[in-house]
């Protein structure tokens, strides 16, 4: 197994720091675990820009039903941040296909997600869907990130 193969699957390298008060888990770990979670902050946040932009106008403009404009939206969001995420925040461009239907399938706990809450807010309370879509895109993006990382990029 090659040293970068190693490291992805936690095996030891022999060039982990000595032990006595810091992990291997430590705070090389703790930096890269910062980092990846800011990065996929940022990748997400241009997912969400293109998945709200092509909502307000694919409802707005052109005229689709919430729930499709949704669907079509979060689609575009969701390829968009896997490119992304494969090669900023994991960069893991190995078994590409499956990692996409991974993420994809991910992505769409956030179709079914919003679904649910486009329902409820708009068509049941009368919200405006435009207001509902974009108070469900943080919650989504934190749910995905943690299905993401153990999952789609593990």
């Amino acid at each position: 197994m090659a040293t970068e193969d190693m490291v992805r699957a936690g095996a030891p390298t022999g060039t982990e720091a000595p032990a006595g008060g810091d992990t291997p888990q430590g705070a090389g770990a703790r930096t890269r675990d910062l980092r990846q979670l800011i990065t996929y902050a940022l990748v997400g946040g241009s997912g969400v820009l293109l998945d709200l932009g092509a909502f307000l106008l694919l409802y707005n403009v052109a005229g689709l039903h919430e729930q499709v404009a949704n669907v079509l939206s979060t689609s575009l969001g969701i390829t968009n941040n896997f490119v992304l995420n494969a090669l900023f925040t994991f960069g893991r461009r190995d078994r590409l296909l499956l990692r996409y239907l991974r993420f994809y399938a991910v992505g769409l706990t956030g179709v079914a997600l919003t679904f649910v809450l486009l329902a409820v807010f708009s068509r049941g309370l009368g919200a405006d869907p435009n207001l509902v879509k974009a108070g469900s895109l943080p919650l989504v993006l934190v749910f995905q990130f943690a299905l993401n990382r153990k999952w789609s990029f593990a």
